[in-house]
């Protein structure tokens, strides 16, 4: 694993016409060169995915499969500790975390689906019917959606990657994957090692990189392309909605979040700070999941605010190299100055800075910030920050804290903390997200269905539900009675 890169295209590594730069965030300079794919690439790509797909026995070749993804998987393992520094270097994810959810965990997906693909039916059989006396022997079968167009965003981008292909390639599906401009190199490793350590075959997976967003619109408008499966912000997912609809293709987006952790009356108020904190400052603060809305009692308002600042100034950020690290920067100089003009115009509204709201150089970090005594109705309440940034919002009870939950077009997740485990059950299933928090409890794995309500999103990725969002269903019917051969 390099500081430069090649595309994947119908089984081939190749350059681009061009190159374009990408930073290590953590120090603002220059890291590494990848290819900027032309147009005439990326539709060359589509057109590998789209042959590999109807000419060959790709889809229908369940053995071959599973032996792809096996090699995926132990080509992931074998370079695992190359991965780790580019991802470290190019995403700015810290050390710590290239252990979990930024590298190691998402591994795993790949497993997950390998270990599903022997057991899972792509056969299901429903009831026989009597129509004038003849019998209706009727089943479905289950088959691959067709070519996939996957787009990334820059925060995770091993585990988006993969909690795309993994399924998709389980499926049958053939898929052109496109890097986010942030953080190519890491997306063109995985179309390495796919193309030197695996037998899938030319035009299965094709990578692609690009600077704009040009190849990206190609992708999600061509007619040969029959679903899209994108991870990114809400308002590109809005464009990628209305591009597929020329086509009439499938959709599934992962879209943005703006969560909120609801603290009840009778809450640990130490532990509820020490929680959310942290879960702010995670990846510094750049996941869609992340409950940023932290709706507390009102009688407890300054207690906790004073508390979950405390806290944020314990945080230790810089160098993502270091063990130590908990929080690296941010991933460009464009996203702190959104982050920063957010917490200003916060401030200018009414809100009260608490700790934090501060650029640090070298890189593109950003101290971690609680800003207390928010409107719910305000900007930093309602639009996703993507900055370690949390929002304080008073409640006068459960039906409001539900009520302020549930003020978001946001729907992708959320937290309650509460000594009374039945309590905050019930207070979760009235807040309108896709996956939920109760008490510290972590939800995710490969195996668990992860998306959104509202304009969150539309599907689930991971689990089987994962899966299934890249199979068609086609239904048939014969006549089985013998007397109706005749």
């Amino acid at each position: 694993m390099t500081a430069t890169g090649r595309l994947l295209i119908d089984g081939k590594l190749v350059d681009g016409e061009h190159v374009f730069a990408t930073l290590n965030p953590a120090t603002g300079a220059v890291f590494g060169h990848a290819p900027d794919a032309t147009m005439a690439q990326a539709g060359a790509a589509v057109a590998a995915a789209r042959r590999a797909f109807d000419e060959t026995g790709w889809t229908s070749d369940r053995t071959l499969r599973l032996r792809c993804l096996d090699q995926l998987h132990h080509a992931l393992l074998e370079h695992r500790e190359e991965l780790r520094e580019l991802t470290i270097a190019e995403a700015g994810a810290t050390r710590t975390s290239t252990h979990a959810n930024q590298l190691e965990t998402p591994f795993e997906i790949i497993r997950y689906y390998a270990d599903l693909l022997p057991e899972y039916s792509m056969t299901e059989r429903l009831p026989d019917i009597e129509i004038r006396g003849r019998t209706h022997r009727r089943w479905i079968e289950k088959e691959a959606a067709g070519v996939v167009a996957a787009i990334v965003a820059y925060n995770y981008p091993t585990q988006l990657a993969l909690a795309k292909l993994a399924p998709a390639l389980a499926a049958g599906c053939t898929v052109v994957l496109k890097g986010a401009p942030d953080t190519p190199l890491i997306t063109l490793a995985l179309g390495t090692l796919i193309a030197e350590h695996t037998d899938i075959p030319p035009g299965v997976v094709n990578v692609l990189t690009s600077s704009g967003p040009e190849t990206g619109q190609l992708l999600t408008a061509h007619p040969a392309v029959d679903l899209v499966t994108f991870t990114g912000s809400t308002a590109t997912g809005r464009r990628i909605m209305e591009a597929a609809a020329h086509t009439v293709k499938r959709v599934f987006l992962e879209l943005g979040g703006k969560s909120a952790m609801v603290v009840l009356d009778d809450a640990d108020v130490d532990a509820a700070a020490q929680f959310s904190a942290f879960s702010v400052c995670a990846h510094a603060g750049q996941g869609c999941a992340i409950a940023t809305r932290m709706v507390v009692p009102r009688q407890r308002h300054d207690e906790i605010a004073t508390r979950v600042a405390s806290v944020m100034r314990s945080i230790t950020y810089g160098d993502p190299g270091a063990p130590e690290t908990y929080m690296g920067p941010l991933i460009s100089e464009r996203q702190r100055d959104k982050v920063d003009g957010m917490v200003r115009r916060a401030v200018a509204a009414g809100a009260t800075l608490v700790t934090g709201g501060r650029k640090v150089d070298p890189g593109f970090f950003y101290t971690p910030t609680v800003l207390a005594d928010v409107d719910a109705d305000s900007e930093i309440a309602q639009e996703e920050v993507f900055g370690p940034v949390l929002a304080v919002i008073p409640h006068d009870g459960d039906d409001d804290a539900v009520r302020i939950a549930n003020n978001s077009v946001y729907g992708l997740s959320g937290m309650v903390m509460s000594q009374d485990e039945e309590r905050a059950i019930a207070v979760a299933r009235r807040i309108r997200s896709g996956t939920f928090s109760i008490n510290g409890g972590n939800f995710a794995g490969p195996d668990a269905p992860f998306g959104g309500y509202k304009q969150s999103g539309i599907g689930r990725e991971m689990g089987v539900a994962g899966l299934e969002e890249f199979l068609e269903r086609k239904t048939f019917a014969v006549i089985a009675d013998a007397s109706a051969q005749g």
